[in-house]
Protein backbone atom coordinates (compact mmCIF):
# COMPACT_ATOMS: atom_id res chain seq x y z
CA UNK A 1 0.00 0.00 0.00
CA UNK A 2 1.53 3.56 -0.82
CA UNK A 3 2.28 5.68 1.52
CA UNK A 4 1.81 9.19 1.27
CA UNK A 5 2.82 11.71 3.42
CA UNK A 6 0.51 13.63 5.19
CA UNK A 7 1.04 17.50 4.47
CA UNK A 8 -0.71 19.60 7.47
CA UNK A 9 -0.72 23.33 8.09
CA UNK A 10 -0.70 24.85 11.39
CA UNK A 11 -2.03 27.48 12.76
CA UNK A 12 0.36 29.40 15.31
CA UNK A 13 -0.66 29.88 19.28
CA UNK A 14 -2.07 33.22 20.30
CA UNK A 15 0.64 35.02 22.90
CA UNK A 16 -0.59 34.50 25.93
CA UNK A 17 -1.67 38.10 27.89
CA UNK A 18 -0.07 38.42 31.44
CA UNK A 19 -3.57 37.05 33.44
CA UNK A 20 -6.21 34.46 32.56
CA UNK A 21 -9.55 36.23 32.54
CA UNK A 22 -13.16 34.91 31.86
CA UNK A 23 -14.21 34.92 27.98
CA UNK A 24 -16.66 33.59 26.20
CA UNK A 25 -15.89 30.61 23.95
CA UNK A 26 -16.72 32.05 20.68
CA UNK A 27 -13.47 29.83 18.61
CA UNK A 28 -10.87 30.50 21.27
CA UNK A 29 -10.73 31.69 25.30
CA UNK A 30 -8.32 31.78 28.06
CA UNK A 31 -9.24 29.48 31.10
CA UNK A 32 -7.54 28.49 34.22
CA UNK A 33 -5.93 25.10 34.09
CA UNK A 34 -8.52 23.31 36.71
CA UNK A 35 -11.44 24.20 33.92
CA UNK A 36 -12.65 21.61 31.95
CA UNK A 37 -12.14 22.06 28.18
CA UNK A 38 -15.18 21.53 25.89
CA UNK A 39 -15.47 18.84 23.96
CA UNK A 40 -13.33 18.78 20.54
CA UNK A 41 -11.36 21.65 21.54
CA UNK A 42 -7.42 22.02 22.37
CA UNK A 43 -4.72 23.52 24.37
CA UNK A 44 -2.43 26.22 22.08
CA UNK A 45 -0.56 27.64 25.04
CA UNK A 46 -0.07 27.21 28.74
CA UNK A 47 1.59 29.73 30.56
CA UNK A 48 1.93 30.89 34.40
CA UNK A 49 -0.70 33.54 35.86
CA UNK A 50 -1.65 34.96 38.76
CA UNK A 51 -5.22 34.88 37.87
CA UNK A 52 -5.73 31.96 38.10
CA UNK A 53 -6.02 30.82 42.09
CA UNK A 54 -5.13 27.18 43.25
CA UNK A 55 -2.77 26.22 39.89
CA UNK A 56 -1.64 29.31 39.06
CA UNK A 57 -1.73 28.02 35.07
CA UNK A 58 -3.97 29.70 32.59
CA UNK A 59 -4.32 27.99 29.06
CA UNK A 60 -5.41 29.11 25.67
CA UNK A 61 -7.61 26.83 23.91
CA UNK A 62 -9.28 26.91 20.45
CA UNK A 63 -11.94 25.01 18.50
CA UNK A 64 -10.11 23.59 15.63
CA UNK A 65 -12.94 22.89 13.87
CA UNK A 66 -12.89 23.99 10.07
CA UNK A 67 -8.79 23.28 10.29
CA UNK A 68 -6.31 21.26 8.87
CA UNK A 69 -3.72 21.66 11.63
CA UNK A 70 -3.01 23.31 14.44
CA UNK A 71 -0.24 23.33 17.19
CA UNK A 72 -1.46 22.10 21.01
CA UNK A 73 0.55 21.27 24.38
CA UNK A 74 1.08 18.08 24.81
CA UNK A 75 -1.45 17.55 27.61
CA UNK A 76 -3.97 19.17 24.95
CA UNK A 77 -6.76 17.02 24.70
CA UNK A 78 -6.58 15.66 20.96
CA UNK A 79 -9.83 15.43 19.00
CA UNK A 80 -11.19 12.50 17.50
CA UNK A 81 -9.80 11.75 13.64
CA UNK A 82 -6.53 14.03 14.29
CA UNK A 83 -3.21 12.68 14.42
CA UNK A 84 -0.03 13.67 15.87
CA UNK A 85 3.00 14.60 13.44
CA UNK A 86 5.40 16.03 15.47
CA UNK A 87 6.38 17.03 18.90
CA UNK A 88 9.22 19.47 19.62
CA UNK A 89 10.51 21.56 23.01
CA UNK A 90 8.25 24.61 23.68
CA UNK A 91 8.44 26.88 26.39
CA UNK A 92 4.76 28.27 25.41
CA UNK A 93 3.24 24.77 27.19
CA UNK A 94 3.86 25.11 31.00
CA UNK A 95 3.98 21.87 32.55
CA UNK A 96 5.49 19.83 30.09
CA UNK A 97 7.16 21.98 28.10
CA UNK A 98 6.76 19.76 24.62
CA UNK A 99 4.08 20.98 22.01
CA UNK A 100 2.69 18.62 19.35
CA UNK A 101 1.72 19.65 15.39
CA UNK A 102 -1.89 17.93 15.27
CA UNK A 103 -3.38 17.32 11.75
CA UNK A 104 -6.93 16.16 10.96
CA UNK A 105 -6.78 12.69 9.14
CA UNK A 106 -10.48 13.58 7.62
CA UNK A 107 -9.68 14.75 4.67
CA UNK A 108 -6.70 12.00 3.38
CA UNK A 109 -5.45 8.56 2.90
CA UNK A 110 -2.44 8.07 4.36
CA UNK A 111 -0.09 10.20 7.19
CA UNK A 112 3.26 10.13 8.92
CA UNK A 113 2.79 10.47 12.90
CA UNK A 114 4.60 10.29 16.10
CA UNK A 115 4.67 6.95 17.98
CA UNK A 116 2.44 7.77 20.71
CA UNK A 117 0.40 9.45 18.39
CA UNK A 118 -3.99 8.38 18.25
CA UNK A 119 -4.80 6.04 15.57
CA UNK A 120 -7.98 6.82 13.46
CA UNK A 121 -10.54 3.91 13.65
CA UNK A 122 -10.07 1.64 10.24
CA UNK A 123 -6.51 3.00 9.53
CA UNK A 124 -3.31 1.00 9.61
CA UNK A 125 0.34 1.30 10.67
CA UNK A 126 2.28 0.44 7.33
CA UNK A 127 5.97 0.94 8.91
CA UNK A 128 7.76 2.85 11.74
CA UNK A 129 11.07 4.45 12.15
CA UNK A 130 13.37 6.53 14.02
CA UNK A 131 12.37 10.37 13.68
CA UNK A 132 14.17 13.03 15.48
CA UNK A 133 10.74 15.04 14.59
CA UNK A 134 9.06 13.04 17.75
CA UNK A 135 10.54 14.39 20.78
CA UNK A 136 9.65 11.85 23.60
CA UNK A 137 10.19 8.96 21.87
CA UNK A 138 12.14 9.80 18.40
CA UNK A 139 9.79 6.90 16.61
CA UNK A 140 7.76 7.81 13.65
CA UNK A 141 4.51 5.60 12.02
CA UNK A 142 3.35 6.00 7.94
CA UNK A 143 -0.24 4.86 8.43
CA UNK A 144 -3.05 4.70 5.57
CA UNK A 145 -7.01 4.63 5.87
CA UNK A 146 -8.41 0.65 5.06
CA UNK A 147 -11.30 1.37 4.30
CA UNK A 148 -11.07 0.93 0.58
CA UNK A 149 -8.77 -1.54 0.59
CA UNK A 150 -8.88 -5.78 0.14
CA UNK A 151 -5.78 -5.93 1.85
CA UNK A 152 -2.46 -4.41 3.32
CA UNK A 153 1.22 -4.81 4.72
CA UNK A 154 1.18 -3.88 8.26
CA UNK A 155 3.82 -3.38 11.44
CA UNK A 156 2.88 -6.18 14.54
CA UNK A 157 1.93 -3.69 16.44
CA UNK A 158 -0.68 -1.84 13.76
CA UNK A 159 -4.41 -2.21 15.14
CA UNK A 160 -6.33 -4.56 12.92
CA UNK A 161 -9.47 -3.20 11.43
CA UNK A 162 -12.71 -4.87 12.16
CA UNK A 163 -13.59 -8.12 9.90
CA UNK A 164 -9.83 -8.49 8.52
CA UNK A 165 -7.24 -11.29 9.56
CA UNK A 166 -3.61 -11.95 9.50
CA UNK A 167 -2.94 -14.70 6.79
CA UNK A 168 1.13 -13.98 7.14
CA UNK A 169 3.81 -12.59 9.46
CA UNK A 170 7.08 -12.29 8.91
CA UNK A 171 10.46 -10.48 9.76
CA UNK A 172 10.80 -6.81 8.59
CA UNK A 173 13.37 -3.74 9.12
CA UNK A 174 10.41 -1.56 8.32
CA UNK A 175 8.91 -2.15 11.83
CA UNK A 176 11.19 -0.44 14.55
CA UNK A 177 10.08 -1.98 17.90
CA UNK A 178 9.10 -5.34 16.51
CA UNK A 179 10.24 -5.89 13.80
CA UNK A 180 7.93 -7.89 12.88
CA UNK A 181 4.90 -7.68 9.89
CA UNK A 182 1.71 -8.99 9.44
CA UNK A 183 -0.58 -9.70 5.80
CA UNK A 184 -3.64 -8.49 6.51
CA UNK A 185 -6.75 -9.15 4.44
CA UNK A 186 -10.66 -8.22 4.37
CA UNK A 187 -12.56 -10.88 5.18
CA UNK A 188 -15.79 -9.06 4.17
CA UNK A 189 -16.53 -11.06 1.14
CA UNK A 190 -14.98 -14.72 1.49
CA UNK A 191 -16.26 -17.20 3.43
CA UNK A 192 -13.20 -19.65 4.23
CA UNK A 193 -9.62 -18.21 5.01
CA UNK A 194 -6.08 -19.65 5.88
CA UNK A 195 -4.97 -17.10 8.90
CA UNK A 196 -2.17 -16.78 10.90
CA UNK A 197 -3.18 -18.33 14.64
CA UNK A 198 -3.07 -14.92 16.48
CA UNK A 199 -5.24 -13.31 14.00
CA UNK A 200 -8.72 -12.21 15.31
CA UNK A 201 -11.17 -14.27 14.03
CA UNK A 202 -14.16 -12.23 12.65
CA UNK A 203 -17.43 -12.27 14.80
CA UNK A 204 -19.78 -15.67 13.03
CA UNK A 205 -16.42 -17.36 11.82
CA UNK A 206 -15.38 -20.83 13.76
CA UNK A 207 -11.89 -22.35 13.20
CA UNK A 208 -11.96 -25.90 11.71
CA UNK A 209 -8.53 -27.03 11.55
CA UNK A 210 -4.88 -25.86 12.21
CA UNK A 211 -1.84 -26.81 10.40
CA UNK A 212 2.01 -25.86 10.83
CA UNK A 213 3.09 -22.67 8.92
CA UNK A 214 6.38 -21.14 8.69
CA UNK A 215 4.87 -18.12 7.15
CA UNK A 216 3.40 -17.25 10.46
CA UNK A 217 6.67 -16.03 12.21
CA UNK A 218 5.81 -16.14 15.54
CA UNK A 219 3.49 -19.59 16.40
CA UNK A 220 4.65 -21.05 13.04
CA UNK A 221 0.58 -22.32 13.24
CA UNK A 222 -2.21 -21.45 10.60
CA UNK A 223 -5.83 -21.94 11.19
CA UNK A 224 -8.84 -22.97 8.31
CA UNK A 225 -11.50 -20.70 9.39
CA UNK A 226 -14.71 -20.29 7.79
CA UNK A 227 -18.24 -18.56 8.59
CA UNK A 228 -20.49 -20.50 10.62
Amino acid sequence: MTVVLLMLGVMTAATAPSQAAPQQLAGSAIICSNSPIPAGWVVTSSYRSSGCPGTGVAYNIADPSGQNGIIVCSFSPIPAGWVVTSSYPSSGCAGTGIAYNIGNAATVNSATVCSFSPIPAGWVVTSSYASSGCAGTGIAYSISNAANASSATVCSFSPIPAGWVVTTSYATSGCAGTGIAYTIANAAGANYASVCSFSPIPTGWVVTGQYQNSGCAGSGISYNIRRA
